[in-house]
């Protein structure tokens, strides 16, 4: 399959490349650049096309892709969650985002069936359940609904929002289940939450040692500990305890970017569902005062973004989509753009989010050897970055070298 007429930004933050070709064998990119080999495909991109890395998202809720306040209660039958799920898997997958990484709800069954293509949607790589302590930020049972029926909720195969642990005992027998089922890195919640019911931003949840505990057992197991963090004092307990990489990170500053870019931590912000909150809460199927709770992580994660830039951390990206309608997975990089370049936004999305998954070798970047994982889109998204959220504007996706998506 040979690619002309683009203009290629290649994931590395380099210039983009007018008219520039890419040759695709076997899956993978073969060459970019040179003349055609006898036989190829061609695959005309001309016209304003402009071709880049198949797009990756760190932060995403596939489990969660109904009404919350459904799921919780037992209104939807199994077969409409599991609609749910895969249709919001072809959706991510036909807006351009070729692989994702699932910070907690589902469960291996769902990868499986969308690794071997029986349903159609991007590459995942994911948790499982989250890990989150008795009442903690993943806990969304009702105020009278008894602990012990919580794991209730979970559906073996297809999605298990979280186990709940309180002794590093717990938490060793939660993480090593949570790898039986398929996980591939362990998610902990060390604070409060905005879609929280029973906790504040505030709080801090689980000690170092539980901490520590899930660390060692992702590290037997060659992956790390990602950590959802909104407060410092819960981050610096997940940074004593070893883990790899933070999810929203609303309140770090230039001294907890410097103590994280000394550890090599990462930092994955997450703008676009905390818009859908301050937006409309109700829509997802959360309380409208939960709304209140988003106000300070807006502005805090910003900061953090430039906290972070200035350090030189590793800064990813990701939606952190809930409930139903995600299909706006690109609004996470129009909100970037507005933060700093549409550029940085975008390497973010590919190169070092690929970097920060673990898959760096295998995608990111337009590079011979590398996966074809690719999207074209019709027009710049960086002299126009609401293009990134412009679904109509996604016209090709190829993914592992087959065209899966073709509107040109």
């Amino acid at each position: 399959m040979w690619l002309v007429g683009a203009t290629v930004i290649d994931g590395t933050g380099a210039d983009p490349v007018t008219g520039q070709a890419v040759l695709i064998e076997e899956g993978r990119i073969a060459r970019v650049g040179g003349a055609p080999p006898v036989g190829a495909e061609v695959i005309d991109c001309s016209g304003g096309l402009t071709l880049m890395p198949g797009l990756i998202d760190a932060h995403v809720h596939l489990g969660w892709s109904s009404d919350t306040r459904a799921i919780n209660q037992y209104e939807l039958s199994v077969a409409e969650l599991a609609a749910d799920i895969f249709a919001n898997c072809t959706q991510t997958l036909h807006g351009g985002f070729t692989t994702v990484r699932d910070t907690g709800g589902i469960d291996g069954g769902l990868a499986g069936v969308v690794a071997n293509g029986k349903i159609p949607g991007p590459r995942i790589l994911q948790c499982g359940p989250i890990q989150c302590q008795t009442g903690g930020h993943g806990h969304l049972a009702a105020d009278w609904e008894p602990t012990h029926l919580w794991d209730g909720h979970g559906i073996p195969g297809l999605r298990h929002m979280a186990l709940l642990s309180d002794s590093p005992d717990q938490m060793r027998a939660n993480v090593r289940e949570a790898f039986r089922r398929g996980a591939q890195f362990i998610k902990l919640c060390v604070t409060g939450g905005v879609v929280s019911f029973h906790d504040q931003l505030s709080d801090t949840q689980f000690t170092v040692e539980e901490i520590r505990t899930a660390v060692h057992e992702a590290a037997a197991r060659g992956t790390y500990v990602t950590v959802h963090a909104h407060n410092n004092t819960g981050l610096r307990n997940a940074i004593e305890g070893g883990v790899r990489c933070v999810e929203h990170g609303t309140a770090i500053d230039d001294e907890m970017a410097a103590l994280m870019a000394d550890r090599d931590i990462a930092h994955v912000p997450t703008l676009a569902v905390v818009r859908d909150v301050l937006d409309d809460a109700t829509r997802l199927g959360l309380p409208a005062e939960i709304a209140a709770r988003a106000t300070g992580a807006w502005q805090g994660q910003i900061d953090a973004i430039h906290a972070s830039r200035r350090a030189g951390v590793r800064l990813g990206l990701g939606s952190d989509l809930i409930g139903p309608g995600q299909d706006h997975r690109g609004t996470e990089l129009v909100l970037r753009s507005q933060v700093e370049s549409p550029m940085a936004a975008l390497v973010s999305a590919t190169a070092t989010n690929a970097d920060i998954l673990g898959i760096g070798d295998q995608v990111g970047t337009i590079e011979a050897g590398k996966r074809a994982d690719l999207v074209a889109f019709a027009g710049d998204p960086l002299a126009d970055p609401s293009l990134f959220a412009d679904r109509d504007a996604v016209v090709l996706v190829i993914q592992r070298g087959r065209i899966v998506k073709d509107q040109r």
